[in-house]
């Protein structure tokens, strides 16, 4: 029987995990969505679109089922889907779809999105019923203001229940008006008690959102491509022993499958920090499974 194409990938993941002691990975930063938008979303990364800004070649550009299962010949043990509304009248749907899919891959955690539109609150108490794990926010490419009145009650709702928002509202790749460190400073000045993931470590404004998990209780940050390679960005000299100090607060994330270089590139980006083995356990996987299991 031929091997697939990622077979080699997935093998340098599961020695990555080995070599620490992990029985697996955690990511809590992939998407997976329907088929056409799926390909409307690449083909604007192969254009480099103006929310994307420069050449983006993805590497994992295989069906829904075959991407499954290369997270799972990884080791990754959780994922979410991610979806993210662009405009009105399609977050409902969407909600609807990752739902489906949550149902079918018992890996997946369970995933929804939203957009400022009058009924949020609805189809957000019913994704909390059905039992939602993460809402994914996109400022950049929904293009509206964290603070829309439309969203107040939302906000509330999902601080009640505890559910995690990943939200990437940091300037990179492209920053707008509407994205950076200011904006979501106001969202917690307004709902303190949110559960947040702050996509990209907040890229490029890495201390600001640094900040913010020092700030309140609840923000947590991600690593999604912050230190490989691919990302064009000048780190501060201060922010290595600032993750230190937030390790608790520090969950690893891909961007699987919309990435340009091997998935364990952005693992052994973190393992060249030289934070430790501790740290790297921690966020690799003890974390994640905390804020989830405990939200």
């Amino acid at each position: 029987m031929t091997e697939p194409a990622w077979a080699d990938d997935a093998a340098d993941v599961r020695a990555f995990a080995a070599r620490l002691g992990l029985r697996g990975i955690f990511d809590a930063h992939t998407h997976f969505l329907p088929e056409r938008l799926q390909a409307k979303v690449w083909a604007q990364f192969d254009a480099a679109g103006p929310l994307i800004g420069r050449p983006w070649p993805i590497r994992y550009r295989q069906s829904t089922e075959e991407r499954v299962e290369f997270l799972r010949a990884c080791g990754v043990l959780r994922f979410p889907s991610l979806p993210y509304a662009h405009r009105p009248g399609i977050a409902e749907g969407l909600n609807e779809w990752s739902a489906r899919f949550a149902d079918g891959v018992p890996e997946a955690i369970r995933s929804a999105t939203l957009y400022p539109e009058p009924d949020v609150v609805a189809y957000l108490a019913a994704a909390i019923d059905d039992g939602v794990e993460v809402v994914k926010v996109h400022v950049q490419v929904g293009a509206f203001d964290l603070l829309d009145p439309l969203l107040d009650d939302a906000w509330g709702l999902l601080t009640e229940a505890r559910v995690p928002v990943l939200i990437h509202a940091g300037h990179a790749p492209v920053g707008t008006d509407l994205t950076g460190p200011e904006p979501m400073a106001r969202l917690m000045a307004a709902h303190p008690r949110l559960t947040v993931i702050a996509a990209h470590l907040g890229a490029p404004d890495y201390l600001d959102f640094c900040d913010l998990a020092d700030r309140y209780e609840r923000f947590h940050l991600d690593t999604t491509m912050v230190f490989t390679d691919f990302w064009e960005t000048t780190y501060p000299a201060s922010l290595t022993a600032r993750l230190r100090d937030l390790a608790p607060k520090v969950l690893f994330g891909s961007d699987f499958p919309t990435i340009p270089y091997p998935y364990v590139h952005q693992l052994e980006a973190l393992e060249r920090l030289e934070l430790g083995e501790e740290w790297l356990r921690a966020v690799c996987l003890d974390n994640g499974e905390r804020l989830f299991r405990g939200r």
